[in-house]
């Protein structure tokens, strides 16, 4: 376990780390296949006749415990990570987008789209227990904590991949007013999963001579794993080489865009609004390797599990069997193959023209699934608001979004003719200890003018 931790806290420290992918540029008025992400309706509204969206990658990671000092500092990450009494709430997320094509034919735009996934979450972790296997209760001022457990305490990792096919169509326009609806529907390829979940758990953590015991203990554990991951967490090459698995579920995104247009064409639009429901569906794992059980953890009297022996571990088989083999585990429930549930969000934004070239949007993000649910994929709500110097081949963008995990975070991004850079948090890291990272970029190639 002690590994799997170390793992997270090196992904931090690397600052590979965005609270919505491509915070700034997603809202562009260089409408492209990456608008039709976030909302398949913006497809029929393309700058170009044909898109090709060569490569772009997204990575971001979001936390409510390091902040970007602590990465430079002597102190042990983990030790950090483990303080005060709030929970460890941790999001590590990479998209990586793929060759893709969009296309408009008269009011209908298309698009095909490729994707991959990787996600790396801790979720709700009580800090007593996370000390207590990681620094052998380094941090507890007591030699015995009571364990209070309220939520679902989740450590989870997932990779996919996903081909998307979409279609959007013109409803309605005049001279003022343009109206879009679209739709996408996700092709799934589950690549590897895994998830420890221990919901209500309560008890007592002792600490003696150096060592921490579990003792007076309930709690009902979910122990699911699939592909790579059953065999190690924490192995990036693990998640690098189980991306795409079989086909084996599916997703929809569906939306509706509006916009206000100028008199003069050449200025575009006044404003331009949307809103979407993204990630509807879910995938389901077959792989060889596969189970998912429910267990009932119970530890009574004078009985103790000695914590220790997690400090090793690199996977969830290696957990699985070390509580089976102390006999405090009781099967409830088990099966071979599982779903899981994709994070469905609701996107609104708008992007207004405050004065030429100048633009200000806002862009909000709600969840619509509970992360604390075993069979979900997380996701995080959050509110940017982004002002945007705007040319025909050229614009700067400085997004801050308020993020449920890692609170106000600001950055700056660039974008020259199909290319674009940036970070939804590179101004507050280098100014105010954030304690959320983000890097993007990526480049595409228009081809004819709408």
């Amino acid at each position: 376990m002690k590994k799997i931790v170390a793992l997270i806290c090196l992904n931090l420290s690397l600052l590979s780390i965005a609270q919505d992918h491509y915070s700034g540029i997603s809202t562009s008025k260089r409408t492209g296949i990456l608008n039709g992400t976030f909302n398949p309706a913006e497809l029929a509204s393309l700058n170009s006749k044909v898109e090709i969206h060569l490569f772009s990658l997204s990575t971001n990671v979001a936390n409510n415990k390091l902040g970007f000092n602590d990465l430079t500092s002597d102190t042990d990450l983990e030790e950090i990570l483990f303080t005060g009494s709030e929970p460890v709430n941790l999001r590590l997320d990479v998209e990586i987008f793929g060759p893709s094509l969009a296309f408009k034919y008269k009011k209908w735009g298309f698009g095909v789209s490729s994707k991959a996934f990787g996600k790396l979450n801790l979720v709700d972790i009580d800090v007593n227990i996370g000390d207590a296997i990681s620094n052998n209760g380094i941090n507890s001022i007591f030699n015995s904590t009571a364990l209070i457990g309220n939520n679902n305490q989740r450590l989870n990792g997932t990779t996919y991949g996903e081909l998307g096919l979409s279609v959007a169509r013109n409803i309605w326009e005049n001279e003022k007013y343009n109206f879009n609806a679209g739709a996408t529907v996700k092709l799934l390829f589950p690549g590897s999963y895994a998830n420890f979940g221990a919901n209500q758990l309560n008890g007592t953590v002792t600490t003696v001579a150096g060592n921490s015991f579990l003792t007076n203990t309930n709690a009902t554990l979910n122990i699911a794993y699939s592909g790579s991951l059953a065999n190690s967490f924490s192995d990036f090459e693990d998640y690098r080489n189980s991306v795409f698995g079989n086909l084996n579920g599916l997703g929809l995104d569906i939306g509706a865009q509006f916009t206000l247009k100028d008199t003069d064409k050449s200025k575009g639009y006044k404003i331009n609004s949307g809103i979407s429901v993204r990630n509807i569906g879910s995938m389901k794992f077959t792989d060889a390797n596969n189970s998912s059980t429910d267990y009932s953890l119970v530890i009574q009297g004078n009985e103790s599990l000695n914590l220790s022996q997690f400090d090793d571990v690199e996977s969830l088989q290696e957990i699985e069997q070390i509580l089976l083999d102390s006999g405090f585990l009781t099967a409830v429930s088990s099966n071979r193959d599982f779903k899981v549930k994709l994070p469905t969000v609701i996107n609104i934004y708008s992007d207004f023209r405050l004065v030429p070239s100048f633009y200000l949007s806002v862009f909000w993000q709600q969840k619509i699934n509970d992360d604390n649910q075993n069979d979900q994929i997380t996701a995080q709500n959050t509110l940017t608001l982004t002002p945007r110097f705007s040319l025909k081949h050229f614009e700067v963008f400085s997004p801050w979004t308020q993020n449920e995990i890692s609170g106000l975070n600001g950055g700056i991004g660039f974008r020259a003719g199909g290319f674009f850079v940036g970070s939804g948090s590179l101004i507050t890291s280098l100014i105010n200890d954030s304690k959320h990272a983000d890097f993007y970029l990526g480049f595409r190639l228009g081809i004819g003018k709408s």
